[in-house]
């Protein structure tokens, strides 16, 4: 079994391969793409592992968090409520003030240019935060 120690040496994108690795089924592989398309739209995002070993992408704030649950793969933006989302990507967490949620489940396929729009504009979005 691993210690603690050793688990806090590995790098956050180390902790979320694992995770990928971990989950061994559809979610794990939906996280996988998510991933990538979030990395395509933003080279520059840094990745962390926070709450449990969830993923957080993060450029000039947060940018959105990779939640894995039985039936679904949830990507929150932090900020998704002020981001225009022409493709209506957006399906849970609609009440809110402030995030907004994609609930991914097995066997659907991902707009990859809407989400990576979403990506982009929430980046966009905290680079005007950070100027204002």
């Amino acid at each position: 079994m691993e210690d603690q120690s050793s688990k806090d040496m590995k790098s956050p994108a180390q902790r979320i391969d694992e995770r990928i690795e971990e989950l061994g089924d559809w979610r794990g592989q939906m996280l996988s793409k998510v991933r990538s398309l979030i990395l395509q739209a933003d080279p520059e995002a840094v990745e962390e592992c926070k709450w449990r070993g969830t993923p957080v992408w993060y450029h000039e704030g947060m940018i959105c968090t990779g939640e894995t649950y039985k039936n679904a793969v949830k990507v929150t933006f932090a900020k998704g409520a002020t981001l225009m989302d022409p493709a209506h990507m957006f399906n849970s967490s609609l009440e809110g003030n402030t995030r907004r949620a994609i609930d991914f489940h097995e066997g659907e396929e991902v707009d990859e240019e809407a989400f990576k729009d979403l990506i982009r504009n929430a980046v966009a979005l905290n680079q005007s935060s950070r100027k204002e």
